[in-house]
């Protein structure tokens, strides 16, 4: 996510075939298997031992042969499944009908229609944003800046900082709402203060950005403007956190009742910005994620004169609706976002941001239509089985652990018993009767899509935790852990192969989703999920002595991760990725146990000359085929919890003990190990 070219047998020896091929060169090795191996036999590089580097073994004719998409600035397995769920949904969307009778399947006909109709928005030109525009314009004085920020929030418009409703992180009975830092339109501070060459150059480069879309609105004076706003950036950059820091839960979690909220920001008017917000009366306090960068910023707010503060805000609310207006806006900003900073050198086609447009405004809706057509039965109930044994894998290990005492194992088995599964959809799908688009009003229909979805989450406040809640649509390609939940949600979407294969013998399974449901799984015990307790208050239920085993073992992986450098001088960061590269290691590590527990104490059939066990690395190694441009590469380096997918694909690999006896690793192989070095958290 197999054969070797050692000139000898896989384990070194050929006495006994029927448990090791007596082919070195697996791509040769197919010998009519009675099951599938869904090992993709025809992307194996020969060339490139096993030993050495796996990934590239297992896809360097992948690597070889394909090519980046010109409208995708990364691709690989989970872009290819993407790819294929756009076109499926393409499907759905264009068989609606010109008069769908069902009330969600009339919102996505016009809002889809709305999007496509681009000589309509070439007639409008920049009035669908001329409104909001002007209601910045018309701004007085400071004491207005609250009320407005509010609105922006409410219309998905970047600003200072935003709101998010959840679960209180040590009252997880009731939702609340938490303040957190944002405004900057790069992707991560770094970019504006380091001065690595690549960075300074995405600076200059967005600075010109701005200034040209300024033109386009009109702004006489946008080389000045664009000055401006890069120079509030730059100031809101400096004061906020990292996203090391952020990781941080038990930081990061500032309960301020709303009567001290002005200490934090002495000028500022929270009255006025929590009543335009609508929270005002629904809580008695917030969560503040960053104190200090809110008392920074009301000092910020305080100098920067209000014309500079309105061009900001008229900038932002421009690069949000941008995607949205007349072809000149939509190329500029791609120009800038996609070709720029990451590399991409073409758009995509304008259906396939239709169809993103309608999953990120009704997606449920949309996900109803997917599931009906696409979700089989069966995949759902060979998924509950298998997700089954990688519970008892999970159980058996937390007993064995050398890093976890006696109590702790016991509070570690509660919340394994408390976890929650939610696999390909939701029992209940969301309500939209009160969302509303117009086939001839495409930004009217995104400001109104943000506005349901901002007044959702609002209405939550009070109320009792709506558990069935999904933070994905089934026909999204990913899966996730929530910790205030403690649940595991697998989409539909991702239950495919190569992740996936229903007509695959189970190896490659446990390999594939196996080591995902896994690696979720895991996030429930990692840095971060050992300060949430199976009821997902935070708490910590580890002992120092707990703490202390656990951080000597991550920290030997941070140290592993952060010696891989797939940019020129942009190693990865192996803090920011911990919890996502613990994850990895746990995933496999569970997967392969689990896949033991399957077999029931019988032998792994031998497939297309491959064990069980190498199936199963195989089905790991392909999940993770993906090639990255450099410019993107730097972006998610600097932003994405998640290693790059070739890292992956292989880090993980050499601190499995099964992966070694797979394959005969030895001392002098470039992917070896000595045993005191490799990290075994499961």
């Amino acid at each position: 996510m197999l054969g070797l070219a050692l000139g000898a047998c896989l384990f070194g020896a050929c006495s006994k075939p029927a448990e090791a091929p007596a082919k070195t060169d697996i791509a040769a090795a197919a010998a009519a298997p009675t099951l599938a191996s869904g090992v993709d036999l025809q992307f194996t590089d020969d060339a490139v031992r096993a030993q050495d580097d796996f990934y590239k073994h297992i896809n360097g004719k992948w690597l070889a042969t394909t090519e980046i998409p010109a409208d995708k600035g990364v691709y690989g397995s989970f872009s290819k499944l993407d790819d294929d769920a756009q076109e499926q949904l393409k499907t759905l969307i264009e068989g609606l009908g010109n008069a769908p009778t069902d009330a969600d399947a009339q919102k996505i006909d016009a809002l889809y229609a709305s999007f496509l109709d681009e000589p309509k928005l070439e007639e409008l030109g920049l009035k669908p944003v001329a409104g909001e525009l002007a209601k910045i314009d018309a701004i007085k004085d400071k004491k207005e800046i609250p009320a407005l920020i509010a609105h922006l929030n409410q219309i998905s418009v970047g600003a200072p900082y935003e709101p998010a409703v959840h679960l209180d992180a040590k009252d997880s009975t009731k939702y609340i709402v938490d303040l957190g830092q944002a405004g900057l339109g790069l992707p991560d501070r770094d970019y504006y203060l380091k001065d690595d060459d690549k960075l300074k150059d995405a600076r200059g480069k967005y600075a010109t950005h701005i200034e040209a879309m300024l033109k386009l609105a009109g702004d006489k004076n946008a080389a000045k403007s664009a000055k401006d706003i890069v120079a509030l950036e730059t100031e809101l950059a400096k004061i906020q956190w990292s996203k090391v820091e952020n990781r941080d839960p038990v930081k990061t979690y500032n309960k301020v009742p709303l009567a001290d909220l002005p200490k934090l920001m002495a000028a500022y008017d929270w009255k006025s910005y929590l009543t335009a917000a609508g929270v005002d009366g629904k809580l008695d306090y917030v969560i503040v994620s960053q104190p200090t960068y809110f008392s920074a910023l009301g000092k910020l707010l305080q100098k920067t004169p209000l014309p500079v503060l309105k061009t900001y805000f008229k900038w932002r609310l421009l690069s949000a609706a941008a995607p949205f207006l007349s072809k000149p806006f939509v190329d500029e900003r791609f120009a800038f976002y996609g070709t720029s900073l990451r590399g991409i050198p073409q758009n995509r086609p304008r259906w396939k941001r239709g169809v993103a447009l309608v999953d990120d405004s009704i997606g449920e809706g949309l996900g109803k239509l997917y599931v009906e057509k696409y979700f089989p039965p069966e995949s759902k109930a060979r998924m509950q089985a298998l997700v089954q044994n990688l519970i008892a894998a999970y159980r058996s290990s937390i007993e064995t652990l050398d890093w976890m005492g006696p109590d702790t194992k016991k509070a570690a088995q509660e919340k394994l018993n408390k976890l929650m599964l939610k696999i390909g959809y939701p029992d209940k799908w969301r309500d939209y009767s009160k969302l509303t688009f117009a086939k001839d009003d495409l930004v009217g229909n995104v400001e109104r899509a943000s506005e349901f979805e901002y007044q959702r989450n609002i209405d939550k406040l009070g109320q009792p935790i709506d558990r069935s809640e999904w933070e994905m649509t089934p026909q999204t390609v990913n899966a996730y852990y929530n910790p205030e939940m403690n649940e595991i949600v697998f989409p539909a979407a991702i239950l495919q192969p190569p992740f996936f294969n229903v007509k695959a013998d189970d190896a490659v399974n446990y390999g594939g989703i196996g080591a995902v449901i896994g690696h979720e799984i895991s996030h429930g015990f990692d840095d971060q999920g050992s300060q949430y307790d199976a009821d997902g208050n935070l708490r910590d239920w580890f002992t120092k002595d707990d703490h202390d085993k656990f951080k000597a073992k991550t920290q030997a992986l941070v140290a592993q991760y952060s010696a891989y450098e797939p940019v020129p001088g942009f190693h990865v960061n192996g803090e920011l990725t911990l919890g996502e590269n613990i994850a990895d290691n746990s995933g496999l590590a569970i997967a392969y146990k689990a896949y033991k527990i399957s077999l029931n104490g019988k032998d792994a059939p031998l497939i297309d000359g491959l064990t069980g066990p190498q199936r199963l690395f195989a089905g790991w190694a392909q999940v993770w085929r993906g090639k990255v441009r450099e410019n993107e590469a730097v972006v998610r380096i600097k932003s994405d919890p998640h290693s790059p997918p070739a890292v992956r694909g292989d880090a993980p690999l050499v601190n499995q003990p099964g992966f070694y006896d797979a394959f005969g690793l030895k001392e002098g192989d470039k992917m070896y190990l000595p045993p005191e070095q490799r990290v075994s958290i499961w």
